[in-house]
C-alpha cells in the first residue's frame, strides 16, 4: 500500500496496525473514551500517520466519511470479539462503504496496476481502511483481536506463528495484567 511512518503527534497507544485496525484504534480506553477525531488536528494527524496524507484532504466530508467505516467497521468486529463472523447488518455497513470505490486492473510497463477509482475523492481512506478489512478476514478472522486487557479496547492483527498473541502490547497491557496476578498472590 503506502509507506507509512507515524506521525510524532499521533497520541494513541497503539500504532502501526493494519490500516482497517490503525482507524478502529482512533478511540482508546479513557473516562471518556479517548478518540483522536475530536481533536482540532486528529483527522490530519491519523492521514499522516497512516501515510494517506497525500493522497485524501483533512477536512469534514473526509472526517465524516471516516466515522462512518470506523462505526461499520466496529460492528464488524464487536461479532469477531464474541467469536462469530460478521453477519448481514454488519456487512451491509462495510458494503456501504465500499459501494463508494472500486479497483481497476491496467496493464503498465512494469505489470499489472491496480487503480482505485472513488465515485466521492473524499471517501478514499474510509474505503481503503474497510478495504484492508477484508483483506485481514481473508488472512483469518480469528486473528483480528481485542486485546486481553480488562480495560484495553484497542484491536491488533495478530501476526505470531501460533495465533496466541493475547496483548496490544505486552510492555503495557501485558504486564499490567502480570502485575496483577502478582499483587493478587502476594495479597492472598
Amino acid at each position: 500500500m503506502t509507506e507509512r511512518t507515524a506521525d510524532p503527534r499521533d497520541p494513541r497507544p497503539l500504532l502501526g496496525e493494519p490500516l482497517a485496525l490503525d482507524l478502529l484504534n482512533t478511540r482508546w480506553a479513557g473516562v471518556p473514551v479517548n478518540d483522536l477525531f475530536t481533536a482540532p488536528d486528529g483527522h490530519a494527524i491519523w492521514l499522516s500517520s497512516a501515510g494517506l496524507a497525500g493522497r485524501c484532504a483533512a477536512d469534514e466530508a473526509g472526517l465524516d466519511a471516516l466515522r462512518e467505516a470506523r462505526e461499520a467497521l466496529a460492528a464488524a468486529v464487536r461479532e469477531l470479539d464474541a467469536g462469530r463472523l460478521p453477519g448481514p447488518g454488519e456487512l451491509a455497513g462495510l458494503d456501504a462503504v465500499l459501494r463508494h470505490g472500486r479497483v481497476r486492473r491496467e496493464a503498465s510497463a512494469a505489470g499489472p496496476v491496480d487503480r482505485v477509482e472513488m465515485d466521492e475523492p473524499h471517501r478514499l481512506a474510509a474505503w481503503l481502511a474497510v478495504d484492508d478489512f477484508l483483506g485481514l478476514l481473508a488472512q483469518g478472522p480469528r486473528r483480528i483481536k481485542k486485546c486481553a486487557h480488562e480495560a484495553c479496547i484497542l484491536h491488533f492483527f495478530d501476526t505470531s506463528q501460533n495465533g496466541r498473541r493475547r496483548w496490544c502490547r505486552m510492555a503495557v497491557c501485558g504486564n499490567r495484567a502480570k502485575a496483577a496476578r502478582h499483587y493478587e498472590k502476594a495479597k492472598g
